[in-house]
């Protein structure tokens, strides 16, 4: 059995990997993580002979533990995510608490505290490409159990009749973010609008590329720390429509927004096929497999996804504050269908996968 070393895998053997502070600690290491268990129960998830050395891909460790079936138990913030296989699906068990420190919750800006849930997702093992964007909400999960979820349930209602979603990074509207782009439901569910450096970091310290989830259809979500995979979005030209827009918190002064575009609303974005390297859906094909990527700027995640998946069911209000009197969804009881971004506008024809000649650097395989 090989012994590999990296700033915070420490060994790995055929049925259990495990990251300790004690062990970190007796490195030198002077940030250390809490203690981390991650079972790959099944052993031949590694192939054949030893597994991968570091020299031939410091990312082998990430494919060999999360592209199988594993666990993610944390013994400090509680964590307790499992996947399995089954029927063809990757069904993902989780408490939805994740393995790293977050921000304060309550907070003046977000009334919600952080519980545990008891969610199951299922995507499936062999993705179906079409080629049609597809609008999703909660478009994925990351590997820890917490869910990726771009789009809010604020609006901006203007007078003149516009209704404008709200994004969830942006400077005018304070929604109580943490340090990992994050906040919580009014369920106590906790979930990611944009990147956690924290969980990059515990996925792989070193690498570029970092799997770090997976999306609805079953392709994989990759993060680029260099960003040598862009976005296709920029602002649009011209001016907002409405006149009188006003976000309305469920606590606090109202928010007028004038005509400029200026990021913080989602229409304020469109996409343009020759910005970036990535499709509408924040995609590309990578080594003959399609990939999703999370950027750090709009849209940040997929508001869309290219494969076949199970439409979205969800409840009246998936915000992190009470909406506006006379706006509070769909009735009590009644579940809500939503389409695959937050933004009020579908995604452009003719743009069904990546520019010609943009694919980038390959993803771990």
């Amino acid at each position: 059995m090989r012994t590999l070393f990296t700033l915070r895998w420490f060994f790995v053997i055929p049925r259990v990997l495990v990251i300790s502070s004690l062990v970190l600690a007796a490195s030198g290491c002077s940030e250390l993580p809490s203690e981390q268990t991650v079972v790959a129960p099944n052993e031949d998830d590694f192939g054949t002979g030893d597994p991968p050395s570091l020299e031939e891909s410091n990312s082998a460790v990430e494919s060999v533990t999360f592209l199988g079936e594993y666990e993610v138990l944390d013994s400090t913030y509680g964590t307790e995510t499992t996947v399995r296989f089954e029927n063809g699906y990757r069904t993902i068990t989780s408490n939805a608490l994740p393995d790293h420190e977050t921000g304060a919750f309550p907070n003046e800006n977000n009334p919600n505290t952080i519980s545990a849930q008891s969610k199951v997702w299922s995507f499936p093992l062999d993705p179906v490409f079409t080629g049609q964007a597809q609008p999703a909400y909660e478009i994925g999960v990351a590997i820890n159990g917490v869910k990726f979820e771009p789009g809010t349930d604020e609006k901006v209602i203007c007078d003149s009749g516009e209704i404008y979603p709200v994004e969830g990074l942006q400077d005018v509207v304070n929604l109580g973010m943490d340090l990992n782009n994050a906040h919580v439901q009014p369920n106590g569910e906790y979930h990611y609008h944009g990147i956690s450096d924290l969980m990059v970091e515990i996925l792989s310290p070193e690498a570029d590329l970092v799997h770090v989830g997976f999306a609805r259809d079953g392709h994989l979500i990759y993060y680029s720390k260099s960003s040598q995979y862009s976005p296709s979005f920029q602002l649009g030209s011209g001016t907002r429509n409405g006149s009188g827009c006003v976000y309305t918190p469920g606590r606090g002064e109202p928010t007028t927004f004038g005509s400029a575009k200026d990021g913080s609303l989602t229409d304020d974005w469109e996409f343009n096929s020759s910005y970036g390297n990535l499709d509408e859906c924040n995609g590309a094909v990578v080594e003959g497999e399609y990939t999703y990527f999370i950027t750090r700027t709009f849209p940040f995640f997929p508001r869309c996804l290219m494969g076949e998946f199970e439409a979205e069911v969800r409840g009246p209000s998936a915000g992190t504050q009470a909406p506006p009197e006379g706006n509070q969804g769909p009735p009590p009881g009644e579940a809500e269908v939503r389409g695959p971004s937050a933004g009020t506008q579908a995604p452009p024809e003719g743009n069904q996968g990546p520019p010609p000649g943009k694919d980038g650097p390959p993803p771990p395989a």
